[in-house]
C-alpha cells in the first residue's frame, strides 16, 4: 500500500533514500551554494543538489576534484551563502586541509560524508565507518571538530538541519558522518513545514566599519567575520592571526587565536552533544554504536532483554567532540560496555579514554563492507557474560 502523501497535520511525507533526505535537509536548512565531486556513495546528493538548487535561486558547481569543492564553499560561505559540500573517504581526505583553513578563519561549512570502505579506493559501494577518527584528527595541527551521525532517514533531514545550525551558530565545519547503508537504503521520511523550522542565521556586524574587528568574541566566544561584500574590509588568512585578521609572532596573540577556537567548541560541548538512550536504567551491560552500527545494535538489546539480559544502548548522535561525560555517568556501574562499529576498532578508542580499567571494554566489529549483524553483537554479550 502506497504511503500517503501528507501527514494528517498536512507534513509532506516521502519514500526516500538518506542521500535524498540529506538534500531535502540542506534546502530546508537554506544551503544555497553546493560545490563538489561526484564519489560513490555520497553522488546521490550532488545530483540531487543540481536539480534543486536552481529552482529556488541557488548555485550548484560540479568541480574538477574535491580540493577544489571545499575551497568553493568556504568562498561561497564567506560571501554569505550557507554552503555544503559531499564526498566519501578519499576525497574526504583530500579535504582535510582546506577544513583546517575554514576551521582558523572561522568560516561555517557543511560537509557530508557517506563512508565507504577503504583504505584507498576499498570498496567503494560497501557500508564503513572508518572515518570516525577521520573526521576528529584528520586535518593538521590543534583542532576540534563537530561531527554529527544519523542513524536513520528521518535523521538524516534533521541532523542536516542540525550541521547548517551549527555551522552558522559556532562559525566552524561540521562533518555529517553517515554511511553507505545510511545513504542508500530508503524509508519514509516526514518533512517540516517552514515555520516549524529553527534555523540559525548569519550573525552580522552591528557596528560601524571603522570599528570592525573581525575576530573579536562574542560573550558566547564565537567570531562571526562579516560576509564580503558589506563594506567591511579585513584580513582572511590561514596563518595564526590576532583579532584584526592580520599574521601576528606574539606568543600571547597565538596562544588566544588557538585557544578561542578551541574553547567555542568546548565550553559549548553540552550544547552540542546528542545521544538516546535505550534500557540504561538497570542494565549491567551497555552498548555504544552510531550509525547503521547503532540499528544493529537497537535489534539486538530487543532479543536480549526478551531472554531477560539487562542490556542498555548508547546510541550517539554526536561523535565530536567525544561525549565524555554522559558515557562515563552512564556506564559508570555497568560490567561491560561494548563498541559495536563497521570498521577495525576507532570508537573504541575515546571510550577506554573516558571509563574506568575495572569496567571491560570490548569492540564489537565489522570491517568486511557487510553490515554489523544483530547476532554478532549478541555473541559478544554472551560470551562475556558466560566466560
Amino acid at each position: 500500500m502506497p504511503l500517503p502523501r501528507t501527514t494528517a497535520d498536512g507534513h509532506p511525507i516521502m519514500f526516500v533514500q538518506g542521500n535524498e533526505a540529506c538534500v531535502q535537509g540542506a534546502i530546508a536548512a537554506g544551503c544555497r551554494f553546493f560545490a563538489g565531486y561526484p564519489i560513490t556513495p555520497s553522488s546521490e546528493i550532488a545530483e540531487g543538489m543540481s536539480r534543486e538548487l536552481p529552482k529556488i535561486g541557488g548555485t550548484f558547481i560540479q568541480m574538477e576534484d574535491e580540493i577544489a569543492s571545499i575551497a568553493a564553499i568556504i568562498g561561497g560561505s564567506a560571501a554569505g551563502a550557507k554552503s555544503m559540500t559531499a564526498t566519501s573517504g578519499p576525497g574526504f581526505s583530500l579535504m582535510q586541509e582546506n577544513i583546517g583553513y575554514a576551521y582558523i578563519v572561522e568560516i561555517p561549512i557543511v560537509i557530508i560524508n557517506v563512508q565507504r570502505g577503504g583504505p584507498s579506493t576499498g570498496l567503494p559501494t560497501k557500508l564503513s565507518q572508518s572515518d570516525t577518527m577521520q573526521a576528529r584528527w584528520g586535518t593538521h595541527g590543534d583542532y576540534t571538530a563537530i561531527a554529527i551521525a544519523p542513524s536513520s532517514i528521518q535523521e538524516v533531514y534533521d541532523m542536516t538541519i542540525d550541521a547548517f545550525n551549527l555551522a552558522e551558530k559556532y562559525s566552524t565545519p561540521v562533518i555529517l558522518l553517515m554511511d553507505e547503508l545510511i545513504g542508500h537504503m530508503r524509508e519514509k521520511l516526514i518533512l517540516k513545514h517552514d515555520c516549524e523550522l529553527e534555523l540559525r542565521e548569519r550573525c552580522l556586524p552591528e557596528v560601524p566599519t571603522e570599528w570592525y574587528v573581525p575576530y573579536k568574541s562574542q560573550t558566547n566566544l564565537v567570531s562571526h567575520p562579516a560576509p564580503f561584500g558589506m563594506g567591511y574590509r579585513y584580513s582572511v588568512t590561514g596563518l595564526i592571526h590576532d583579532t584584526t585578521g592580520f599574521p601576528t609572532q606574539i606568543s600571547a596573540e597565538i596562544k588566544s587565536n588557538l585557544e578561542s577556537i578551541r574553547n567555542k567548541i568546548i565550553t559549548h560541548r553540552q550544547d552540542i552533544w546528542k545521544w538516546q538512550e535505550y534500557y540504561t536504567e538497570d542494565m549491567k551491560y551497555l552498548i555504544i554504536a552510531y550509525g547503521s552500527a547503532a540499528r544493529a545494535a537497537r535489534d539486538a538489546i530487543e532479543t536480549m532483554r526478551a531472554k531477560r539480559i539487562k542490556v542498555g544502548l548508547i546510541e550517539l548522535k554526536t561523535i565530536w567532540p567525544f561525549p565524555d561525560n554522559p558515557i562515563k555517568k552512564l556506564a559508570y556501574h555497568t560490567k561491560a560496555v561494548f563498541v559495536a562499529e563497521n570498521n577495525m576498532g576507532q570508537l573504541i578508542h575515546p571510550v577506554r579514554e573516558v571509563l574506568p580499567e575495572r569496567i571491560d571494554i570490548i569492540g564489537v566489529q565489522r570491517y568486511d563492507g557487510r553490515p554489523l549483524e544483530p547476532m554478532e553483537i549478541i555473541r559478544a554479550v554472551k560470551e562475556e557474560i558466560y566466560a
